[in-house]
């Protein structure tokens, strides 16, 4: 499992890609976001699934590339194709042989940026079939992997006009929110973002102890909100004290 997030708001993009590798009993760590294509049209990859998958299918992506379209594509939704068509072919050749040994072809990618054609940047959702989704303004966001955890947050508080500081502290949160709750996802995590006025990405990386001051505060100012959030009608009828005459009390001991 793994936890790997691409938002779109109005300045740019952000994603976000954990860096936990679980088989069996066995964690490691391994980069699931990278960059490809010549500068100036960079797009980028991340994967939820086996690694072998992604190794694969991403190595025949740039055997690609490098015959077919060495100065980039024209638009990202080519280079999504271009993704695809390799993914089916790892298929064709793989699919038998890994279901046959009781795993799953789960190749789940987000592919992201945009190139010289392309009016904006955006993000692609691409399924272990081949096909897609696109990010949309009204739900800015796409993820794959352990994703029930993270997305409450990005519901409740990422819009398409979220500044980008904003964002990618909704990304750590969101990340973070995953990582508590599932044992198959944790740092090393790797952010990055696109700005479509400079055409370029940043990339950085980070690992537990330095967000420490954000798992912090957030941790402590999570149980903050709760005590000062204003009181609901359970106070005065299930508090210990308060006036219960109208509710019924059920012993274990009842029939």
């Amino acid at each position: 499992m793994t936890y790997c997030l691409g938002m779109k708001v109005s300045e740019g993009l952000v994603c976000l890609a954990d860096g936990r590798i679980t088989s069996g009993n066995q964690v490691t760590n391994a980069q699931k976001l990278s960059l490809h294509g010549p500068d100036g049209a960079q797009f980028a990859i991340m994967t939820s699934g086996l690694r072998s998958l992604r190794d694969k299918t991403l190595a025949y992506l740039e055997r690609d590339m490098r015959k077919n379209h060495a100065t980039g594509f024209a638009a990202l939704l080519d280079a999504v194709t271009a993704y695809c068509r390799c993914l089916r072919q790892v298929a064709e050749e793989d699919r038998e042989q890994i279901e046959g040994s009781d795993l799953t072809f789960n190749l789940h990618s987000l592919i992201a940026g945009a190139q010289p054609e392309d009016k904006e940047p955006s993000i692609f959702l691409v399924y272990p079939e081949g096909n897609w989704i696109e990010v949309d303004r009204r739900t800015p966001y796409l993820s794959v992997g352990a994703t029930a955890y993270g997305k409450p947050i990005l519901d409740r508080a990422l819009n398409y006009d979220t500044a980008m500081t904003t964002a990618l502290k909704l990304a750590y949160l969101s990340f973070d929110s995953s990582r508590f709750s599932s044992a198959d996802v944790g740092f090393p995590i790797d952010l990055a973002t696109y700005s479509p006025s400079e055409r370029r990405w940043r990339t950085a990386h980070y690992d537990y102890d330095d967000l420490r001051e954000q798992r912090i505060w957030w941790n402590e100012h999570i149980t903050q909100l709760a005590v000062r959030m204003p009181d609901g009608p359970w106070v005065n009828e299930l508090r210990p004290g308060s006036h219960t005459a109208h509710l019924t009390v059920v012993s274990e001991d009842d029939p």
